[in-house]
């Protein structure tokens, strides 16, 4: 029996799984694979050096699934932004049914993908960005605790709360983000609330994933101890890969803290761009990764990993919890 949620009537997939934007990652084998197998996958916007370069992953992504799959547009702080309207041009005009959207100042953007008939799941760390994004008229929120790889925010919320919250404030389906990777948490989290689940990081340790094999390799070595913090004194803290750049890039942050171009040479998207495509080096840049890595223990291909959490997260349910509601005995 499937698991059937309001995330999954509303955007057509057959398993209440998204996976997650991740910039460097996602692209249209990935996204396809995931959403063949009966989740939504997902394509990064600014992955692609262009617009024009978006709109040719979204058709190569056509040609390989006929299931829903969305497009990732993050909102990111920078002296130079990329030309955001461009790229909310391509996903409307290329009629992409469901939008990502994350960072600061959204409401323009979910505006223009709302009149374009477009579903609009909005990415939050806290519930009052959460509640703003609901004003703005989003369809989903997926909230996305500490455990998270890449930016967890600055109120270091774990998502056993976070969600609980967010059942408790919101009026609109949520799903949850953020340490999740196996059949139990998915369980837990629709007990929370949850209309589903987003996945990041555990997707990156799966067959179709293009990243080399020993970056994969390393998700499944490492624990729920195996990443760190970096930008913390910049308040834009990100969860990374515990490796020797980070670590550097954490002692040169103590040594000058909130100045960015003590480390900007070393956390740049082109390095770890060569580590996941080229090298395979661990240590040679500084990447996202979450904590969920102390539950990646295998490669398997996204059919078989979402087919094994459903159904993991069905005996749970049917099994286990069932069995606890008994009978008061006299």
């Amino acid at each position: 029996m499937p698991l059937v949620t309001k995330l999954t009537t509303l955007l057509g997939i057959k398993h209440p799984i998204v996976q997650g934007g991740m910039h460097n990652v996602s692209y249209a084998e990935l996204c396809a694979a995931v959403s063949n197998a009966g989740g939504l996958g997902t394509i990064t916007a600014l992955t692609q050096s262009s617009a024009e370069d978006l709109r040719k992953e979204i058709r190569k992504c056509k040609t390989l699934t006929d299931k829903p799959f969305g497009v990732n547009l993050t909102l990111l702080p920078a002296l130079a932004p990329p030309d955001y309207d461009s790229y909310a041009k391509v996903v409307i005009e290329e009629k992409i049914p469901v939008v990502e959207t994350a960072g600061n100042n959204p409401g323009k953007f979910i505006k223009m993908f709302k009149e374009a008939g477009i579903i609009v799941i909005h990415k939050c760390v806290a519930i009052r960005h959460a509640l703003s994004a609901q004003k703005l008229g989003v369809d989903i929120l997926s909230i996305d605790g500490f455990e998270c790889a890449g930016h967890p925010g600055e109120d270091d919320v774990p998502n056993l709360i976070l969600l609980a919250r967010a059942a408790e404030e919101l009026s609109i389906p949520f799903i949850a983000s953020g340490g999740i990777g196996n059949g139990a948490q998915l369980a837990a989290c629709l007990a929370l609330g949850a209309e589903g689940v987003n996945m990041g990081t555990r997707f990156m340790a799966t067959k179709e994933c293009l990243i080399r094999d020993e970056i994969k390799q390393a998700l499944v070595d490492g624990n729920e101890l195996s990443t760190t913090h970096v930008f913390r004194t910049l308040k834009n803290t990100e969860r990374v890969y515990k490796n020797e750049m980070a670590l550097k890039v954490r002692k040169l942050e103590a040594e000058k803290p909130g100045d960015f171009n003590v480390v900007r040479p070393f956390v740049s998207g082109k390095l770890y761009a060569e580590s996941f495509y080229k090298t395979g080096d661990l240590n040679s840049s500084v990447w996202s990764a979450g904590m969920v890595m102390g539950l990646i223990h295998d490669v398997p291909t996204c059919q078989e990993l979402l087919e094994r959490m459903v159904s993991d997260a069905e005996k749970i349910i049917n099994g286990r919890l069932t069995k606890l509601i008994q009978p008061a005995k006299l």
